[in-house]
């Protein structure tokens, strides 16, 4: 990609066309530059004549898309309760998909939020893709219905970088994640951290329990609890939540019958009713050791604990599987979840 620059305005000359953004005022400088624009692409023609047919490409491309990208605004929140009304309804409209920012905007303590992002891209009044970072975790984005609109999610990358806050990476549906990423990493590195799958589960499968039974967390499960969990953020290359807040956090589970275990004999396996949706049940923490994997023990806790939540009026379960290991997507096959949509988790080099 590109970047052009000229009167404190940037120009993208990405593969969707060239995206103006927002002047030192915070005013859409679209209208006011759009000769401005196709000539700084002559421009680059003059002194790159090897590119001519690049960025013949890109003029053709912003004439396709002018129309769409030119009334492009952005727009930064710092009263939760506005972003929220800006967005809520729009993220309850694809609710499995947005169960992460809806957790955090209902679920989470949003006093503490001193570092987070909240931002929208707006075209003519309507938010098309929203934006939600609580450091240190990666941003999330939504395009709006999941469509994905020229332009959008590469402008929103250059306001970042124009307002100068860094994000640590992002987490979004593939096509959205490469373009953000395409569009932000210029000038550090960005790494495909991990891809993800989203599943989800209406109507649980007929299923055959593994030996044991399933109970709910106990105090004397705290001595070995906080090493399952750690050993799973190990697993899965996440950081390992710092102690003593981290047995804190475990044992606020006690009697509220969102961790369950499996035993057999011995604790073999665990899963987690995370967090809520309106009108769904977020599953995660499921971990088996190694020693007893491949028993069907993670099968049975994790079946145990969809069909309590589906039993209590949920319309559905959801849970985030490694796209990498076919293995763990089976054992919620077998339960009736199926896909979703592949995020990817891209990662940024931050250090500039």
């Amino acid at each position: 990609m590109e970047s052009l620059k000229a009167n404190n305005v940037s120009f993208a000359a990405t593969k969707y066309g060239v995206i103006a953004a927002s002047d030192a005022t915070g005013i859409n400088t679209a209208d006011r530059h759009r000769t401005t624009s196709v000539a700084m692409i002559l421009f680059f023609t003059l002194h790159h004549p090897r590119k001519i047919l690049l960025a013949l490409y890109y003029i053709y491309r912003y004439i396709a898309i002018e129309e769409r990208v030119s009334f492009l605004e952005f727009r930064r929140y710092d009263d939760i309760d506005i972003y929220k009304a800006d967005v809520f309804e729009i993220l309850l409209e694809d609710e499995v998909y947005n169960n992460l920012p809806i957790g955090i905007l209902t679920g989470s303590d949003t006093s503490s939020r001193a570092d987070w992002f909240l931002a929208t891209v707006v075209d003519k009044g309507k938010v098309v893709l929203t934006a939600l970072c609580t450091k240190p975790f990666n941003l999330l984005l939504y395009e709006t219905k999941n469509k994905h609109r020229d332009g959008a999610v590469e402008f929103l990358a250059h306001e970042l970088r124009r307002t100068g806050y860094s994000v640590p990476g992002v987490t979004a549906d593939r096509v959205s994640a490469e373009r953000f990423a395409g569009a932000y990493a210029c000038d550090i590195s960005a790494e495909s951290f991990m891809s993800l799958v989203l599943m989800r589960l209406d109507k649980l499968a007929d299923y055959s329990n593994a030996p044991g039974f399933c109970r709910m967390l106990e105090e004397n499960d705290i001595s070995f609890i906080p090493s399952w969990e750690n050993a799973f953020c190990e697993d899965c290359r996440v950081p390992i939540p710092a102690s003593p807040g981290n047995i804190d956090r475990i044992k606020s589970r006690l009697g509220k019958d969102t961790h369950f275990i499996w035993e057999d004999g011995v604790p073999v396996s665990q899963a987690v009713y995370g967090r809520d949706t309106p009108t769904g049940a977020v599953i995660n923490w499921v971990y088996t050791p190694p020693r007893f994997r491949g028993r069907g023990y993670a099968t049975s806790v994790v079946a145990e604990l969809s069909k309590r939540l589906l039993s209590r009026g949920k319309d559905f379960c959801c849970l985030f599987a490694d796209a990498g290991n076919p293995l763990s997507r089976k054992v919620y096959q077998r339960l009736g979840y199926y896909d979703v949509c592949e995020f990817e988790d891209i990662r940024f080099d931050t250090k500039r």
